[in-house]
């Protein structure tokens, strides 16, 4: 594989990690009324972009080594 793919696979695969972690941890919409507050959350588009960010690390330390 060359040099270059390898490196924009590295690249792309810790951007979505990063990204995947941001949207699992900050909350979707919150609420809060007077003393009390609501946070929702749905990880599972999180849970995809983390996967494929490793499936893009992976594919950068597997492809094609001389």
């Amino acid at each position: 594989m060359n040099k270059s793919v390898k490196m924009i696979l590295l690249i792309v695969g810790i951007v979505l990690i990063g990204y995947g972690i941001y949207t699992l941890i900050a909350p979707e919409a919150s609420v809060s009324i007077g003393g009390f507050s609501l946070e929702a959350q749905d990880n599972t588009n999180s849970y995809i972009t983390i996967a494929l960010g490793l499936v893009a690390i992976a594919l950068n330390f597997v492809g094609g080594k001389k």
